[in-house]
């Protein structure tokens, strides 16, 4: 399976915030927006 790079737009102090907040704690933020999708689609039946 391949990457695919993607362009998003989001408030720029919740990006903020998140970005210094994954930055903490050694998380890479697109990794995060992944397994976020990941988890959506299976709680809706969607692998």
């Amino acid at each position: 399976m391949g990457r695919k790079t993607v362009a998003l737009s989001l408030d720029e102090e919740t990006y903020d915030k998140y970005k210094k907040f994954c930055a903490e704690k050694g998380i890479i933020v697109s990794k995060q927006v992944e397994m976020f999708i990941k988890k959506e689609l299976s709680e809706n039946g969607l692998k």
